[in-house]
């Protein structure tokens, strides 16, 4: 006598995964946030590193910047004509932030890859290192600020009520340096040429954005219609640094900077929040 075989129950259709929602990209940034800690201690671990058994240690930043900043600034003072007590605070600061994005950038595109082993073997969210970094190049502008202050000691600056605007100046840089190792970060792990490409890009920027020199000086020699000017106002770099080094010169900062800063803000966000939400979960196998 034969046995009827129940037939097998029909299973329901997998859940739709969702590892590329916005949902997850958000929970990840939260996630990491939440675990400050963590980066917080792991990027102060990174400048003591940096500078282990070294004299002076993390002091070697400071004296860096100084240097190359005092040297240019009383080398171009004398090709440009500037005098020396508002050239020189106007250069030490262009170095002071230009080092935080630079590093922001350069650092950031390496990022997830010489963070591998961690990445491997600690189920962190990715935001994590991104905050390491971020808290990483915030120590380090934290010991260049100091060299403003001495420098407003002996040439005194028209400092004013202004000075208070370099806050949200400054908010605005840590959030840009995060979306900004988010995406070359991820986008560098998939395509290692990236590195390369920003390093020479990052060069070439910075003779591009007045660091070294004035944009009120190249109006004054070339007219405010020039296509070199327009090419400087074309420059996002140039803006970042008006908002942030403008109030601490006592100038006022017009509003278009502050717009077009925020914009690209804006812009730059959503860019790192589709990178991560499609992307997010491919990193450990790219690295």
């Amino acid at each position: 006598m034969s046995t009827a075989v129940d037939p097998e129950p029909v299973r329901p259709p997998p859940a739709e995964s969702d590892s590329r929602t916005f949902r997850r990209a958000f929970g990840d940034l939260s996630s990491g946030f939440r675990q400050s800690e963590l980066w917080l201690l792991l990027g102060w671990q990174d400048i003591k590193q940096r500078y282990r058994r070294s004299l002076l240690g993390p002091l070697w930043i400071t004296i860096a910047t100084a240097v190359t900043a005092v040297a240019m600034g009383l080398l171009y003072s004398q090709l440009f004509g500037n005098e020396i007590s508002s050239f020189l605070p106007y250069v030490m600061l262009g170095f002071i932030f230009w080092g935080f994005i630079s590093g922001s950038i350069l650092e950031g595109a390496e990022l997830f890859t010489t963070n591998e082993g961690l990445i491997k073997q600690i189920p962190a969210p990715l935001s994590v290192h991104v905050y390491r970094l971020t808290w990483r190049q915030l120590i380090i502008f934290a010991h260049n600020i100091p060299l403003y202050a001495v420098l407003l000691i002996i040439f005194p600056q028209p400092v004013n009520w202004t000075v208070v605007l370099v806050l949200p100046g400054i908010a605005l840089l840590v959030l840009n340096a995060v979306w900004v190792s988010i995406v070359f970060g991820i986008l560098s792990t998939r395509f290692r040429d990236i590195g390369q490409l920003l390093a020479t890009a990052v060069q070439l920027v910075f003779f591009m954005t007045p660091i070294i020199w004035s944009a009120t000086d190249l109006e004054k020699n070339v007219g405010a219609d020039s296509s070199r000017v327009k090419l400087v106002q074309i420059n996002p770099m140039y803006h970042y640094l008006e908002i942030t080094r403008g109030p601490l010169l006592g100038e006022s900062v017009a509003l278009y900077h502050w717009l077009i800063v925020i914009a690209c803000t804006i812009a730059g966000w959503v860019l790192a929040l589709m990178i991560l939400r499609n992307y997010r979960a491919r990193v450990a196998y790219w690295v």
